[in-house]
């Protein structure tokens, strides 16, 4: 990082903490857009040594942003800045349309494709009778190579009768067939993963997940899509808008 990319200069006057001074100065930095994604920091002994501080005072700056998610921490390779998605909850987009909108590189990892006989949610949410096929779509979500979240998409397979042809964006392999969904329900909730799904996301077991579903409807009200996501905390944020009626 070069020097200039940080001006930092302590507050002898103020009575916040030499590191906690030295964190609100790395936040500002981070979220000013001075670093990227993925983007690495120095090390603790450099960053004290550019700055004049104390190993001790770097550290405690570094587990502050980690603590709050602007930092990850890779073992063996040092501290990054992490990618973060915040999804307004107002407007219906796909993940990859978010990540391009905001200068990420969206992939996704896929671990299954395929037809299954749908369950009893799936036959609930898209009014599907016993025995109906649907499309199940398993993937990981990444942004600039860090696993973002798991998503497993279903759908009638007479909305999708080729789920091997969806390469990156669902929804636009969907806008094609002109099966795009103009409205979805969504619901959201914090769980803790169990060990088959850190794995997954590539967090600890027991870390706190986002677990949202959604269901996409088209214009004529048809549901076409259930959508279970389970989003890393540390990087996914979704941010509402709320306003008060004047008295």
């Amino acid at each position: 990082m070069p020097k200039q990319v940080l001006e930092f200069q302590a507050d002898e006057q103020s009575s916040s903490p030499l590191y906690l001074q030295l964190a609100v100065a790395l936040a500002k930095a981070i979220n000013e857009g001075r670093y990227q994604a993925n983007e690495a920091l120095p090390s603790e002994r450099v960053l004290a040594e550019e700055l004049n501080l104390s190993r001790v005072t770097a550290r405690k700056a570094i587990e502050r942003l980690v603590e709050q998610g602007l930092i990850v921490r890779k073992r063996g390779s040092g501290n990054y800045i992490a990618p973060r998605l915040e999804q307004p909850l107002t407007r219906l987009s796909s993940f990859s349309e978010e990540l391009h909108q905001r200068g990420f590189v969206p992939q996704s990892r896929w671990l299954s494709r395929g037809f299954v006989a749908a369950g009893p949610d799936e036959q609930i949410a898209l009014e599907l009778k016993s025995g109906e096929r649907v499309a199940r779509l398993e993937r990981q979500r990444l942004a600039d190579g860090v696993v973002m979240a798991f998503e497993v998409s279903v759908l009638p397979e007479s909305v999708l009768p080729e789920p091997e042809a969806v390469s990156a964006s669902l929804y636009t392999h969907l806008s094609h067939t002109g099966q795009a969904p103009v409205r979805a329900l969504q619901h959201i909730r914090a769980i803790n993963a169990d060990a088959k799904l850190a794995g997954l996301l590539e967090v600890p077991p027991g870390a706190a997940v986002l677990f949202i579903t959604r269901v996409g409807y088209v214009a004529s009200g048809k549901a076409v899509e259930l959508t279970h996501s389970y989003c890393r905390s540390d990087y996914y944020d979704f941010v509402a808008e709320m306003r008060r009626d004047p008295a």
